[in-house]
């Protein structure tokens, strides 16, 4: 296989940003897409940057050129997700997706679902899972939403985007 392409990394918990600094000191690209969400503590509103996927991020190799085993023992990383012994790409186009939905600050706009509401079925109408049905359980913060999909025989919980979700 030649070219770049991204792939997926498994952080440990909390560690998104510790890995992503290491594998660019390593001379990986990385992308650790985020957003902005309101946090109330000790009677206080800030605003803070989340990880839009916590405990993963992307980075972006060349199979036939990159050193890839690398990132398994890097410092914040729990592995780069494998299809059998080699790293499994995403789909053409998911990061470019993804960075479309930034802001000028660099950070995801994400919005609520319009008509949709916990327990009702919806379709995901873009990204990896583009078609696939599931149902509404709940919005998770003021910018994602947790759905429930049936994939490999359970039933798995996802957090997306609100416009990523459309009614059926």
């Amino acid at each position: 296989m030649t070219g770049a392409l991204w792939y997926v990394v498994h952080t440990r918990p909390n560690s998104e940003a510790k890995a992503d600094f290491n594998l660019r000191r390593q001379g990986f690209t990385t992308y650790l897409p985020r957003y902005q969400r309101q946090r109330r503590h000790a009677r206080k509103t800030e605003i803070v940057a989340r990880p839009l996927f916590p405990r993963y991020l992307f980075v972006e190799l060349d199979l036939a050129f990159d050193q890839w085993r690398s990132i398994q023992s890097t410092f914040g990383i729990s592995q780069i997700v494998l299809a059998g012994d080699r790293p499994r790409p995403l789909p053409d186009g998911v990061v470019d997706e993804i960075r479309a939905r930034e802001s000028e600050t660099g950070f995801v706009k994400l919005g609520l679902p319009a008509g949709v509401k916990p327990g009702s079925k919806i379709r995901l109408l873009d990204g990896v899972f583009a078609d696939a049905t599931g149902i509404f359980e709940k919005a998770a913060d003021d910018r994602r939403v947790a759905i429930l999909l049936s994939l490999l025989g359970r039933e798995v919980r996802l957090f997306v985007a609100p416009e990523s979700v459309g009614a059926i």
